[in-house]
């Protein structure tokens, strides 16, 4: 089974326009993040291009995993570690046919059945959520909750990294639940101080695996 790291920061400029992907994929690096997703809907194919080879040197150089949001040609070009797709991205068998077995695929669900379907495809992970409420995107379901986390991660045999409204708050109630990990974005970019709060969900993660 590939690797897959438990803290997971995903990048967006959407939600804030302090940072740039580049500036978020550094502080995350230093705040011990161990997978970086490079997430965004509206640069042009060639400006993500040049985004990606400049965060997967990074990512490489602190032996962080680096994982493209959709965009299989994207990773292809980068080489990246891997790509997470949604729903409406290209299928999780597809992505595998392209980039080959060492390559990272990870599957969005948002129900037993979807996290059901990622394993069987061939994800390496399965993203679960979201879990909290959250203003990163818009979620017109109702959030999951940790005791359905529990069933996803008692029915999958995959790592479950879990999304959605995750903060120091509550994360220690994710990891309770058997979530394998975390992917985070509001709580980290959105903090006066992005390096503590990821630091401080480093911790708290590991204190817990103890």
């Amino acid at each position: 089974m590939k690797k897959i790291g438990r803290l997971y920061l995903i990048t967006d400029t959407a939600i804030q326009k302090k940072y740039s992907h580049y500036q978020i994929a550094q502080f995350a690096v230093k705040g011990g993040a161990e997978v970086i997703q490079l997430r965004d809907k509206s640069l042009s194919t060639s400006e993500l291009i040049k985004t990606a080879i400049k965060i997967a040197a990074l990512c490489r150089k602190h032996k962080v995993t680096f994982l493209i949001n959709d965009r299989v040609d994207v990773a292809l070009v980068s080489n990246a570690d891997g790509v997470h797709l949604g729903k409406e991205d290209i299928s999780i068998k597809e992505a595998r046919k392209l980039l080959g077995r060492n390559k990272i695929i990870g599957g969005t669900a948002h129900s037993l059945a979807e996290a059901k379907k990622c394993e069987k495809d061939g994800a390496d992970y399965i993203g679960y959520g979201h879990i909290y409420p959250t203003k990163t995107k818009y979620k017109p379901e109702k959030p999951k909750g940790t005791e359905q986390l529990k069933l996803i991660v008692s029915k999958t045999c995959i790592p479950v990294i879990a999304i959605g409204g995750i903060s120091p708050a509550n994360i220690e109630d994710v990891m309770k639940a058997g979530a394998h990990g975390a992917a985070v974005v509001g709580s980290v970019l959105k903090s006066s101080d992005p390096l503590n709060t990821l630091s401080l969900l480093r911790k708290k993660i590991y204190d817990r695996k103890k």
